[in-house]
């Protein structure tokens, strides 16, 4: 009797080991699809009140540190964008503190904008660069991860970005709209292309095809219009929610 009881036993952990290890299995043959999945169900609606409100305590954030937790901004804490960091984002998606959204209408880009450049702001946004860059003024610079998916986050920006193209960035207040007049690689390590400059430019940087380097899109600001004044495709895109 006890020994039938512990085959019993035996086979209910072999069982539940083989269970596990085909569970695990279907996630590593999966994984890319349930990933991208995960992002694309990232569909925050970004308000201006959301935007303004971000921004308070950013402001509140340099005053008082030690009390309160800012925006990272180091590049050196990025990790690849893999399951675990997707799932971990998504569930902690309150976190990202929202700046806006971007519009690359014929790339099929429409993200929202969060301050710094985290692992949980990165695996569901398009990151802010600096942390006193503005909208319209001098050098906007955006960071978003390259997805082998091209329609994931910045992977339009490898796949279908070209010059010549509209790029549209919004605070929920006014639309800033940027013609693309750069697009070039260059190496991982040149972060001087996030400096201020005077002509007010956005720079789009994300992976290239290796991880190794990087591709760089740049346009030059052409108009500025009120949000409720902007045409009506756009301003119809951006009230709605993002990745839509």
């Amino acid at each position: 009797m006890l020994s039938m009881k512990k085959q019993f036993i035996k086979k209910g952990v072999t069982g539940f080991i083989f269970g596990l290890l085909a569970i695990i299995a279907l996630i590593m043959i999966f994984n890319k699809p349930i990933k991208n999945k995960v992002v694309a169900t990232y569909q925050p609606k970004v308000t201006r009140q959301a935007v303004v409100a971000a921004s308070k305590k950013e402001t509140a954030n340099k005053k008082h540190r030690q009390r309160f937790k800012t925006a990272s901004y180091n590049f050196k804490k990025v990790k690849p964008l893999d399951f675990g960091t997707v799932v971990s984002s998504r569930i902690h998606s309150r976190q990202i503190a929202p700046a806006g959204q971007i519009l690359v209408p014929q790339s099929g880009i429409h993200l929202p904008i969060g301050l710094g450049v985290s692992n949980t702001t990165l695996a569901l946004a398009a990151g802010t660069m600096r942390p006193d860059q503005q909208m319209g003024r001098g050098n906007y610079p955006l960071a978003g991860h390259h997805m082998t998916d091209p329609k994931i986050l910045f992977g339009p920006l490898y796949f279908k970005t070209r010059i010549g193209q509209s790029v549209y960035l919004t605070d929920m207040k006014s639309v800033y709209q940027y013609q693309v007049y750069q697009r070039v690689f260059i190496a991982a390590d040149r972060v001087d292309v996030i400096n201020q400059t005077k002509q007010p430019i956005v720079t789009l940087i994300t992976c290239d095809a290796t991880g190794k380097g990087r591709l760089m899109i740049r346009g030059r600001l052409v108009k500025t219009t009120p949000l409720k004044r902007t045409d009506s495709k756009i301003k119809r895109a951006f009230l709605r929610p993002v990745n839509s």
